[in-house]
């Protein structure tokens, strides 16, 4: 069994490696992460502004959000990456001459058109779920919907901060500027919910 895992493991590497799939992925999980963060921080101001105070309101547009965003990016991607590949292998045929419908070029290219969808689909889904835990706590009555926006409202801007820290990390360059960057857009995001809101 662990002999198994450890070969499936090893074969999952070297298809990314084929393709060169990792930063693509990498950009899918950070981007798609960015936009399902920042639709559920619209989505809290906005129920906060309102004045809703059933939980499983939010809950309910918040998992239909994310639900819209993962499928989204779930078939996008697939369609888009196995369109893309095909197009590279097909390329790639005509060039060598040969078929290469057996070969581990296109095991390679088949799995992680696969892969990428999700990545593309979870990473937004996984986020708004991060946003939406507080709203699940005061369903539960475990917390009052007053602390459920507050809590929100910091894992929200956390997690955009902690995709901005990654980024850095993935540009060698300043982490904590990187997380400053993607928090103000967070930040300017309330700030102008709340300001349509006032109006």
């Amino acid at each position: 069994m662990v002999g198994r895992l450890r070969d499936l493991l090893k074969r999952i590497r070297m298809y990314l490696q084929i393709t060169q799939m990792g930063p693509i992925a990498r950009r899918y999980f950070v981007k798609n992460g960015f936009d399902g963060s920042m639709t559920m921080l619209g989505i809290i101001v906005g129920s906060w502004v309102v004045g809703v105070e059933r939980p499983e309101i939010i809950v309910t547009a918040g998992l239909g959000a994310c639900l819209a965003m993962g499928i989204s990016g779930l078939f996008g991607a697939y369609m888009t990456e196995r369109a893309e590949r095909k197009r590279d292998l097909k390329s790639l045929e005509d060039a060598m001459k040969t078929n290469l419908q057996d070969s581990v070029l296109n095991d390679a290219s088949s799995f992680v058109s696969f892969y990428a969808a999700i990545v593309d689909g979870g990473s937004p889904i996984l986020t708004a779920i991060i946003s939406l835990i507080p709203f699940a706590l005061a369903l539960s009555s475990s917390i009052v919907i007053g602390d459920a926006y507050i809590l929100s409202f910091i894992l929200t801007l956390a997690t955009l901060f902690t995709l901005g820290i990654y980024l850095g990390k993935i540009a060698k360059e300043n982490m904590v500027l990187y997380g400053i960057q993607t928090l103000a857009a967070g930040i300017i995001t309330v700030t102008i919910a709340l300001l349509l809101g006032a109006l």
